[in-house]
């Protein structure tokens, strides 16, 4: 009986060791909400209970300086990145930063929504449009509506020097005939405030403390849900996109695992985690969340993330030019 008893704790202590050699931990750097980065994690290690992933969440600009001084220290943290846009893995891309992984799961996605080398993927769409108080007076169809006298004061945005989306947005508009950079300076001579975040501005707009606001879908999406007096509204001219790309980086210890959580954040499993969560999904042939109209109605303005890049210094000037730095 002992020696059986002494198989089966040397049998188990085998496994344990080895599964301790087999696994593998996983640290995440994300812009997702707090209760999406978890539900993210936590449908990944469902199926991949052998690698454990701890994450770490802020906006992409706090995000990205804080890997940016871990790297300049030479000590980077993060295995995977997955924040709000590709302009910021492409700079890292062309920094040599990040490393190439051609996922089996980009099969089921469009090749403009990842970099033909397989430095980054986007995961999903996240659109910018408006969002107004059911109380207002005026129901805006167009980016143009804001700049009319019945907006006059009653208009909130977040700032691109705070939020990536918001940035994104700026320089997607930017590029639209009839809107560019003259609907910002009509905005401000308007009284729209420039500020903050997305989750203050629907926080305002939902409040009754502004009417309208420049925003990401889902958040009013989600709220309206809940019972929130909010309307978001694809206006006419079409909507920004970010695309919550995931990417590598060069500095892994744990690229196996890695190319895991990538090819699990593509996948169908994967996706269908984004569209429970209320996000437009990045894979063919996916259902839209509940309370959004058909994708093939939701125009999506193009933007060149290579270009943008290029012109982010500039573009983020003639914002504080406009704005000032808020």
């Amino acid at each position: 009986m002992k020696t059986l008893l002494s198989a089966l704790t040397a049998a188990a202590a085998f496994g344990l060791m080895a599964f301790s050699a087999n696994a593998a931990n996983l640290v995440l750097y994300t812009s997702q909400p707090n209760e999406d980065a978890q539900a993210t994690v936590d449908g990944f290690m469902a199926v991949n209970p052998d690698i454990k992933v701890d994450w770490v969440r802020d906006g992409t600009p706090k995000i990205m300086a804080k890997l940016m001084a871990e790297i300049e220290a030479g000590n980077p943290v993060a295995d995977v990145l997955l924040i709000a846009d590709t302009v910021t893995l492409e700079r890292m891309k062309q920094a040599g930063q990040l490393l190439a992984y051609k996922s089996p799961e980009a099969a089921n996605h469009d090749a403009a929504l990842y970099d033909a080398d397989g430095y980054y993927y986007s995961t999903k769409l996240i659109t910018t449009g408006i969002v107004y108080n059911t109380a207002a007076g005026m129901k805006p169809e167009s980016w143009l509506d804001l700049t009319k006298p019945e907006a006059k004061g009653l208009v909130t945005m977040p700032s691109p020097l705070t939020s990536g989306a918001a940035l994104i947005h700026a320089q997607t508009l930017a590029g639209v005939e009839g809107l560019g950079w003259d609907l910002y300076k009509n905005l401000a001579a308007n009284g729209a405030i420039a500020a903050g975040g997305n989750g203050a501005v629907l926080k305002s707009v939902a409040s009754g403390e502004k009417a309208y606001g420049m925003v990401v879908d889902y958040m009013p999406i989600r709220e309206k849900a809940k019972g929130a007096p909010v309307e978001f509204v694809f206006p006419k001219e079409g909507v920004s996109a970010v695309t919550e790309p995931v990417g590598i980086l060069a500095s892994t210890k744990n690229a196996e695992a890695a190319q895991k959580f990538v090819d699990y954040v593509l996948s169908e499993k994967g996706q269908n985690g984004f569209v429970k969560l209320g996000y437009i999904p990045a894979r063919n042939g996916m259902a839209l969340p509940d309370g959004f109209p058909a994708r093939d109605s939701i125009k999506v303005l193009p933007i060149d993330a290579a270009e943008a890049l290029k012109n982010t210094d500039d573009d983020l000037k003639t914002f504080s030019g406009i704005y000032g730095s808020n």
